[in-house]
């Protein structure tokens, strides 16, 4: 089974206004109608959570019924952090065997491709970790500290790639690797992929291509 977990846990700080970015309209839809609806319409998609700041469950069921989307099983509550979010789509999973899928997508990417999500569903065959990125296109600094802001180092581009989302793994190895992530107390986390190499690190993660469009929405000019 292959289940899309759609994060939209968030409330959007660096948007302003008073609605969480995933709301927000753009092209004649909410921000999430357009992430979630990518999933309902993908046939290797089996199965929709969508993981909700608790504030706005309500909201998000009517955006459900309105759409008639018949995959969404579940909307459950996000937490302060992002990986709190995937540990709760996570949990939603508890009765799904080690095998099924979860594709984890932020649903501030509202236009991700059938294409990406397809090659991602079908990467998970020979593949237990899978992310999807971009090459990156400007020279990258590495600083000294954050407050000195002086150039420490330019690592060569060529290795160097955009994270982007869907990312998705076999359940029995996103579980262990976040069941061994809980036990560090320095846990620091802002994507999935990045849960499964520090703490698996002999897993390989396949890297799916991305697209320039599939972009994060984070600021109010990214919807303009």
């Amino acid at each position: 089974m292959n289940i899309a977990a759609i994060l939209a846990g968030g409330v959007g700080k660096r948007m302003g206004g008073g609605k969480p970015k995933q709301f927000l309209p753009v092209n004649g839809r909410m921000v999430i109608e357009h992430s979630v609806d990518a999933f309902e319409k993908n046939s290797l998609i089996d199965r929709i959570v969508i993981v909700m700041h608790p504030d706005w469950a309500e909201e998000m069921q009517a955006i459900v019924r309105r759409n008639g989307w018949k995959k969404v099983t579940d909307i459950v509550p996000g937490g302060k952090e992002r990986y709190h979010s995937s540990m709760a789509a996570i949990e939603c999973c508890r009765s799904c065997g080690d095998d099924d899928r979860l594709i984890i997508h932020d649903a501030a990417r509202p236009w991700v491709s059938q294409r990406i999500i397809t090659e991602v569903c079908e990467a998970l065959n020979t593949n237990k970790a899978i992310g999807v990125g971009i090459p990156v296109t400007d020279t990258i600094w590495m600083i000294s500290d954050e407050e000195g802001r002086s150039i420490q180092s330019i690592p060569d581009r060529a290795l160097m790639y955009n994270a982007q989302t869907p990312q998705a793994f076999h359940l029995s190895t996103i579980r262990e690797a976040y069941s061994l992530a809980l036990q560090d107390p320095g846990l620091k986390a802002t994507d999935d992929c990045g849960i499964v190499l520090k703490y698996l690190p002999h897993t390989p993660i396949h890297i799916v291509p991305g697209e320039n469009t599939n972009i994060k929405i984070t600021f109010p000019e990214d919807i303009k």
